[in-house]
């Protein structure tokens, strides 16, 4: 009988504690804050990243303007080669067929060159961005009191989206 009574109580005590865990975790999950920051929304509506893309653009505006010329005058030679390789002896026409394809080569390569240098420049002012706004992300979660915010998610529901409280701490100046 002895032994039955201690596993009743047994039992009984950890039922009680069973109980005490699983409203506990109820209350702490009533309690947890999750958050999300879109940062394809920030990128481009922040007022940090507007300007970035503005500094990229003056930065970069000259040396495009030179490759669209250069492609054009390229075009150019191209079409003229094109109407008058009838006319011209074998000799000048494979000396202007090779001109052409050392001037396109070489288009292609500042082309590339020119690409190369703006994706790098992008990416630095980018990373900018994202430190900067990673940096208002924590301020607003520690001042909301988020225990999680997310930048990557399949579904967010609205009311977790604080992206807007991002951007606006971030175009006052905010985690300068």
């Amino acid at each position: 009988m002895n032994y039955l009574l201690r596993r009743c109580c047994a039992s009984i005590l950890l039922l009680g504690l069973l109980l005490c865990a699983q409203t506990q975790a109820q209350a702490q999950a009533q309690e947890f804050r999750i958050g999300f920051v879109s940062t394809d929304r920030i990128f481009k509506e922040a007022s940090t990243a507007k300007a970035a893309q503005v500094k990229l653009e003056q930065e970069f505006s000259k040396r495009e303007k030179e490759i669209v010329d250069l492609g054009v005058t390229l075009k150019s030679l191209a079409d003229k080669f094109e109407r008058e390789a009838p006319t011209l002896s074998e000799g000048q026409r494979a000396s202007r067929q090779k001109q052409l394809v050392d001037q396109d080569r070489d288009f292609q390569r500042k082309r590339r060159e020119f690409q190369e240098d703006l994706n790098s420049r992008k990416n630095e002012e980018l990373q900018q961005v994202l430190e900067r706004a990673n940096k208002v992300v924590k301020q607003v979660a520690e001042a909301e009191k988020y225990d999680l915010v997310l930048q990557e998610a399949v579904y967010v529901n609205p009311k977790h989206d604080i992206t807007d409280k991002v951007i606006k701490a971030l175009n006052s100046g905010g985690a300068k």
